[in-house]
């Protein structure tokens, strides 16, 4: 009997003592992810580009993708400086003259049945009229179904500035999901997207968020829409936000829960 009791004293002490290794693991993930100011000033949130052809503007950078004649993602850092009830009058669409291979002419658009979508949502940059402005490149545009642009798209939009106000800032990477065979309008062939998507890191790199939203008329609550980056990512070959530690980065890109993100 004292020998039984002794071996179960010995296998709990074990047994104890992984668990309590396991929890200092978590610990020490989760103290990371929300320690304040876990990430630097000039941390590097830019993705990875498919087609290296990679921009940057004054208000946000872009990677563009000449087969498609749109960007594959636009990058921005979103907080209340940018969210301002200003009303600029809009500009025209034009081509953007810093991408080499120059950007689609807005005329593809005409007569199409297609919206000019924006990626970075000229709401997001009224900090300035020339921050504004840019967001009227054709470079920061997709063709989108006016129902999809004014409905859930407009919604996501909205819900990705009240976000933004809530966490203090976040870093916002959205785009088209650019495959091969997708519907084409105007001389340039530009692709329409089957699919759109954003994803959101808080700016203090705690928590992440992946929003993947079929290009089509919908009522059905954003939650609906979301899904892990690493999906995201299996989609689009484009890795977000790989400048993250590596364990945080795989912890967050995992997940695909909203509860973090309720206010």
């Amino acid at each position: 009997m004292n020998r039984f009791i002794y071996l179960l004293i010995i296998v709990s002490l074990f047994s104890c003592r992984e668990f309590n290794d396991i929890n200092e693991k978590n610990i020490d993930v989760n103290q990371n992810l929300n320690q304040n100011n876990a990430l630097s000033d000039n941390f590097d949130f830019l993705p990875t580009s498919t087609t290296s052809d990679v921009y940057s503007r004054n208000s946000y950078s872009f990677s563009y993708s000449e087969e498609h004649e749109q960007s594959e993602w636009v990058a921005y850092y979103l907080d209340n400086d940018d969210i301002v009830n200003t009303n600029f009058e809009r500009p025209f669409f034009e081509q953007d003259p810093i991408v080499k291979t120059e950007s689609a002419d807005w005329r593809n658009y005409k007569k199409s049945g297609y919206d000019k979508g924006h990626l970075c949502p000229a709401g997001d940059r009224k900090i300035s009229f020339d921050d504004y402005t840019e967001t009227f490149f054709t470079s920061n545009i997709s063709p989108q179904e006016h129902e999809f642009n004014s409905g859930v798209w407009n919604r996501l939009e909205e819900k990705v500035r009240y976000w933004a106000t809530k966490n203090d800032g976040l870093y916002v990477v959205t785009g088209g999901v650019l495959s091969d065979n997708l519907e084409t309008i105007g001389k340039e062939s530009v692709s329409v997207p089957k699919y759109f998507y954003k994803v959101l890191l808080s700016k203090d790199g705690s928590k992440m968020i992946g929003f993947l939203v079929p290009h089509e008329n919908s009522k059905q609550p954003l939650y609906e829409f979301v899904v892990s980056v690493d999906e995201i990512e299996k989609m689009t070959g484009i890795d977000f936000y790989p400048n993250l530690e590596d364990a945080i980065e795989n912890q967050l890109e995992s997940k695909s829960d909203y509860k973090d993100w309720s206010f």
